[in-house]
């Protein structure tokens, strides 16, 4: 039986710029192809892509070789690819603390308990709303995982806040609340964090401000 394979967009290292890992050395695995078209989408190019077909042990041996013992495993849209859950759980075997993130529309039911999930909840502002998999939020792990809502307007955010309450976000998992660049200001975010009540992080995407001419890859 051949071994499953991925289709790898690119792995490198950097600096881990989003969750509450961020400002830690990270070994990421990118992932090519996503069926969303989320409007703000910063990953275009993966999404589109065919990318390289490699074995899970050569994604685990690239990874390993880059040094950090955090590892991302992001997209495009990782579940997407069914190789993905045998990748994490090889990850987590060879001793790394593992990231995924990952839209919300697929399930994450059978993952690896060891993997930390980043769920990216899309927005009415991303376009990609209905695609959300709401019976995800019962699965989430308050000492594990994490919620990432990027914020396009006001409306992104008052839905967000609804969204949180709604589903007792903030006791399910760190709750992560991002702003598209030249949409939203950081200020403005802030304002309406604290206007709220809510204990949700405002989250700036960290390795943008250390490259802000493109890429996290070093």
């Amino acid at each position: 039986m051949s071994e499953p394979t991925l289709q790898v967009f690119g792995i490198f290292a950097s600096i881990q710029g989003e969750s509450t890992r961020a400002g830690l050395p990270c070994a990421f695995v990118r992932l090519a192809g996503c069926p969303l078209r989320c409007t703000y989408c910063d990953t275009v190019d993966a999404r589109e892509a065919s990318g390289e077909e490699l074995t899970v042990a050569e994604v685990v041996e690239r990874l390993l070789a880059l040094g950090p013992r955090l590892a991302e495993v992001t997209g495009g849209e990782p579940l997407a690819q069914p190789a993905t859950p045998q990748l994490l759980t090889a990850l987590a075997d060879a001793g790394l603390e593992v990231l995924l993130e990952t839209s919300g529309a697929f399930p994450i039911e059978d993952l690896d308990p060891r993997v930390r999930i980043v769920l990216d909840i899309k927005t009415p502002g991303s376009g990609m709303v209905e695609r959300n998999r709401l019976e995800n939020l019962a699965l989430l792990d308050r000492e594990r995982d994490e919620v990432k809502l990027v914020i396009t307007d006001r409306a992104d955010f008052d839905w967000a806040v609804s969204l949180s309450r709604e589903h007792d976000l903030v006791e399910r998992a760190a709750v992560l609340i991002s702003p598209v660049p030249g949409a939203v200001s950081a200020t403005a975010l802030s304002e309406w964090i604290l206007d709220s009540g809510l204990p949700l992080r405002l989250q700036l995407q960290l390795h943008k401000l250390i490259w802000p001419d493109g890429g996290d890859e070093r």
